[in-house]
């Protein structure tokens, strides 16, 4: 319930903020830890901000056209929980007093889904950042889409809050960028400056000058002197939503720590301050010096002002919705469903006469197919289009002038890529972006906030194996497999031939949340008569069968399958009959039931792992290392047959070391 007011000019702003500051503090000595830097130096901004500019509903907190907040500096949780509750969101007082706590919707550092009116986890210093940008992508893309003529039905800011710290990370700088080449004017980053980071005064590790940094990149940047100037904060903010053509980042000079005795300090960043600070503040604030006190006018006061500016704003969206032709509103709703599974079933693909294609190219025929198809579908290539097979002719090229367009160049930018992808996926798309399987290590981070958040972006990897060969080491990929299927809620797929990238990605499709990984060779590959399309979405089968007792079993993934068979092959022919199995994904193989797994790997049999990659993934599944035919060192420049036969990959080795075992 919001009481009204007669008359703005009777509230008292500085009042609202410091209420903001005296909960945030409460939290962190409630909890015993926190960051209270950012809570005394920042909350004017986030004030002025949710005040003055965010377009929200804190009633429906998820209402689609909304502003979005990004808290790029998520040590700073406890200052967007208090704002959050004082702002009228379904948080409760009670909520704030187990900051910190297990299983609260308050956790340390805000994440996804836990928390109403927090749109991204965070934590990891400019993940945020370049996740907004993400954000600001997926907005301008609707807008372009839905917006035709007077008709407005998509146009809502992105906002984030940063510190020093998201600006030193190199992904923050990959990030702003390609937000300055793609002239993402609804894009409004707040750089809370305060001249220092956790190590002490940024003099020390970061002198450069941000601005013209900043502007060398596209942007706009405006500096506000005083932190604790809301008017001048407010109109900042008021000036960056004029732009039309750039970015804007708003430098905050603020001062950690405000009030405190440790102010301006790295000692005031990540600590409890201690009841006695905590009371010589409130004593400056003028704040009763009891924890959790709030003044109900002062809250009364703060939700007022949003409600006046955004009143109905929710239900207005909505009407505008009902108003769509069908056909439009179908496609909107796609949006606004995140969790929505495609089939795929009637995918287009027609194999190459000769019956053998690489599975590169096989992923390059379903996306054309498919991406055309669903306007949630959107990806791009970190400077790999052709390498990698995902460029779409049919789209257009998502640019500056043509936010419709599919394509995205994000350039030689691996790690923003990811984190772009995550902020698509926010927006409710299904994005997909690429590169070489060895480069999957600069976009570990943002992997990982997929998997966290359970969002549905497709990583293609291609040059998946030593197999590459000339380009050598630095381009063979050894442990990035083990890597990322040791990431929680991740699923890597490394198919064999074109049935299984057909399974891979109807499997990837009709899930309806969760990242997937797809490892795909370079190499040209025979399409399998036995690999089967339906059977990937279990993750591992039988492909090659002997009419007799079992010898032994063979386990391989990719264009080792082809070797494993040709192995057993030749072997059939000394009397040892040998099951070969395809395992595109060992995390579905092992999520089956158990009589589906020992029929493919019985107990009894003896069992033999064939991958050119880190024995570290199949110890689950092989639990004696002599019988992993893997590969624990870096590669080697030369061709691929050279490669494999220094390694053991060729089939002569192989064959002996299958013999051998299996004597």
């Amino acid at each position: 319930m919001v009481t009204p007011r007669r008359d703005e000019s009777e509230i008292n702003e500085e009042k609202i903020v410091d209420q903001i500051r005296s909960l945030g503090i409460d939290m962190i000595e409630e909890a015993g830890s926190g960051h209270p830097g950012i809570v005394l130096g920042a909350a004017p901004i986030l004030y002025s901000l949710f005040a003055h500019h965010m377009k929200m509903d804190p009633e429906h907190p998820e209402f689609y056209n909304r502003d979005r907040f990004i808290l790029s500096a998520g040590h700073g949780s406890a200052l967007l929980y208090a704002t959050l509750y004082m702002a009228g969101y379904p948080i409760t007082l009670e909520d704030l007093k187990d900051f910190r706590k297990i299983d609260s919707i308050t956790p340390g550092h805000p994440e996804y889904k836990k928390t109403p009116g927090v749109e991204t986890t965070t934590g990891p210093l400019g993940q945020g950042f370049a996740t907004a940008v993400g954000i600001a992508m997926a907005e301008a893309n609707l807008r372009e889409r839905f917006n035709q003529g007077k008709k407005e039905v998509i146009n809502f800011n992105t906002y984030v809050l940063c510190g020093d710290g998201d600006l030193m990370e190199g992904i923050s700088y990959e990030a702003a960028s390609l937000a300055g080449t793609l002239k993402l004017n609804k894009l409004i980053v707040l750089y809370d400056s305060n001249d220092i980071c956790l190590d002490g005064s940024t003099s020390k590790c970061f002198t450069e000058n941000v601005a013209m940094r900043f502007i060398a990149q596209g942007w706009n940047v405006i500096t506000v002197p005083d932190g604790n100037n809301i008017a001048s904060i407010t109109k900042a903010i008021e000036d960056a939503k004029a732009s039309t053509d750039k970015p804007t980042l708003i430098e905050v000079k603020t001062t950690i720590g405000k009030y405190s005795k440790l102010e301006g300090s790295n000692l005031v960043h990540g600590k409890p301050l201690g009841k006695e600070d905590v009371t010589a503040i409130k004593e400056k604030m003028q704040i009763r010096d009891i924890p959790f006190t709030i003044s109900q006018i002062t809250m009364d006061d703060f939700r007022y002002l949003i409600h006046n500016r955004c009143k109905n704003i929710s239900e207005k969206f909505n009407k505008v919705v009902e108003g769509l032709e069908e056909e439009e509103k179908k496609v909107l709703e796609d949006f606004m469903n995140s969790n929505k599974s495609f089939d795929i079933k009637d995918v287009i693909y027609e194999p190459p006469e000769e019956n053998c294609e690489s599975p590169r190219v096989t992923s390059g025929k379903i996306l054309s197919s498919v991406v055309p198809k669903y306007p949630t579908m959107i990806g791009g290539s970190a400077d790999l289009f052709a390498a990698t097979n995902t460029y779409i002719k049919e789209v257009g090229d998502y640019s500056g002038d043509n936010y419709e367009g599919k394509n995205i160049f994000f350039g030689v930018r691996e790690h923003c890529m990811g984190a772009i992808l995550n902020g698509f996926a926010l927006c409710g798309y299904h994005p997909y972006g690429s590169t070489f399987l060895s480069f999957s290590d600069y976009q570990k981070p943002s992997i990982r906030m997929s998997a966290m958040m359970d969002l549905p972006v497709t990583y293609i990897y291609t040059h998946d194996s030593i197999s590459v060969g000339p380009d050598g080491a630095t381009h063979q990929p050894v442990e990035q497999l083990a890597a990322l299927r040791a990431t929680p809620n991740l699923e890597v797929f490394r198919p064999a031939d074109a049935n299984e990238v057909i399974g891979v990605y109807r499997t990837i499709f009709e899930k309806k949340s969760g990242p997937s990984v797809i490892a795909l060779s370079r190499n040209n590959l025979p399409i399998l008569e036995t690999t089967k399309i339906s059977e990937v979405a279990k993750g591992g089968y039988t492909v090659f069968d002997p009419e007799r007792k079992l010898s032994g079993i063979l386990i391989a993934t990719g264009e080792e399958v082809h070797l494993a068979i040709e192995v057993a092959k030749r072997l059939k022919t000394k009397g040892m009959d040998i099951r070969v199995v395809s395992m595109p994904c060992i995390k579905r193989f092992e999520s089956q039931d158990q009589d589906y797994i020992d029929s493919i790997l019985p107990v009894e049999v003896r069992k033999i792992v064939i991958e050119a990659s880190s024995s570290m993934s199949w110890n689950s599944i092989v639990f004696n290392k002599k019988y992993l035919i893997t590969l624990d060192e870096f590669g080697s420049s030369g061709t691929k047959e050279e490669v494999y036969k220094k390694y053991g990959f060729d089939i002569d080795s192989l064959e002996e070391k299958v013999e051998n075992l299996l004597k």
